[in-house]
């Protein structure tokens, strides 16, 4: 059974938000007939981030087909970090062929429901029938980190979707995710404890 920080739920919260590349709004729900949800907060300007975007966007293309669903979430105040704001966001889904829903967290509320604290930061999720989604992992995608000459493998988080698509207990170590905090807009406090530059 996975351990978590008592700060991270850990059942999906649900949200409805915008995807600025389409103008859609996406629910929890929509995921449901899935037996797996991988939720990533992300962004466009974080070096943490760019350094993984591609290898991102090949494993939700590799997995996506095999069951699971896939969404991003970029929650940065665009009062401090213009770029991460929605009209960005939507040409940075077009020019990487994001294979999934790429949303606007606004108010910053659907951050603070999941515990969020970095970008990125990855939360998988089980479902087993009519049950919600319950956290099976949240930690980082793999060991490596910009500048680090250590190649992008994505070996922790796909160790833990392999494991939930074929019903076994995630039992690898769930290491934090390091990235960029998220930048929250004045007079809003953050989530949960973690590591972030």
């Amino acid at each position: 059974m996975a351990e978590f920080s008592k700060d991270v739920i850990t059942v999906a919260p649900d949200f409805q938000l915008v995807e600025p590349l389409t103008g859609k709004t996406w629910q929890l729900k929509d995921f449901e007939t899935y037996p797996a949800l991988l939720v990533m907060f992300i962004c466009n300007h974080c070096p943490y981030v760019i350094h993984l975007k591609e290898d991102i966007a090949k494993l939700a293309g590799n997995y996506i087909p095999k069951g699971l669903a896939v969404v991003a979430i970029s929650s940065n105040s665009v009062t401090s970090h213009p770029e991460d704001g929605p009209a960005f966001m939507a040409e940075e889904a077009r020019a990487f062929g994001y294979p999934f829903p790429y949303l606007y967290d606004e108010t910053q509320e659907v951050a603070k429901a999941y515990g969020a604290v970095c970008t990125p930061d990855f939360y998988l999720y089980r479902k087993e029938g009519q049950k919600p989604f319950e956290l099976v992992y949240h930690g980082r995608f793999d060991e490596s980190r910009p500048r680090s000459n250590v190649p992008v493998t994505g070996r922790d988080i796909r160790e833990a979707i392999d494991c939930v698509l074929t019903g076994s207990p995630v039992t690898i170590p769930q290491r934090p995710s390091i990235g960029c905090s998220i930048k929250w807009a004045p007079g809003k406090a953050g989530g949960s404890k973690g590591q972030r530059a």
